[in-house]
């Protein structure tokens, strides 16, 4: 579900906007613009589009949605994954992707997003990684092992959730303290 938001919002409040507005009821008259760009089943609500996919195509037409919100300044909110894709605060690599082990692809992923992405490791999500191709790359595998590469690939085992964010954040906002605070070793 897609809709304008002034500020970012958490993904408790995506979750209760979505479900208040399912409770509401489709209109019918006018699509708003953005309607006509979007892939899928379009249900039109009040201030709200509500976009419906099948499992087989849900990454690929997802990255599309994202895409076109972010286009239009809008909130986008995943209830498959429970996921809400802000429109910022983003990180300082333009072209950035977030990736995850169960098949979501985000350009230019919100920090709030990757925030939330991280709790999602699991034996069906083996991994997340934010990758600036060509350059380097910061991913986390189940257990907390990271892995940079900027060159060589390296590997730190890190203890909780909460640094694991950390790092993550560090990464995609340019920092790199979290070199320093972790043991690497070559992988």
């Amino acid at each position: 579900m897609v809709w304008d938001e002034p500020v970012p919002i958490s993904r408790d409040q995506a979750r209760a906007t979505y479900l208040a507005v399912k409770r509401t009821g489709p209109v019918n008259g006018d699509e708003p613009d953005i309607a006509k760009e979007l892939p899928g089943e379009v249900t039109i609500y009040p201030g709200h589009v509500l976009i419906t996919m099948d499992l087989d195509t849900m990454d690929e037409l997802s990255a599309q949605v994202f895409t076109i919100a972010r286009a239009h300044g809008l909130v986008c909110y995943d209830p498959q994954r429970d996921l809400v894709h802000n429109v910022a605060p983003l990180g300082v690599y333009e072209g950035m992707q977030l990736h995850t082990g169960d098949g979501m692809i985000v350009h230019d992923p919100d920090l709030g997003l990757v925030h939330d992405v991280l709790a999602t490791l699991s034996p069906q999500n083996p991994f997340v990684a934010l990758v600036n191709f060509g350059h380097h790359f910061l991913q986390v595998s189940p257990g907390h092992e990271l892995e940079y590469k900027e060159g060589t690939l390296v590997r730190a085992m890190v203890p909780e959730l909460e640094e694991v964010r950390r790092a993550f954040n560090e990464y995609a906002t340019g920092e790199r303290a979290f070199l320093t605070r972790h043991e690497w070793s070559p992988a």
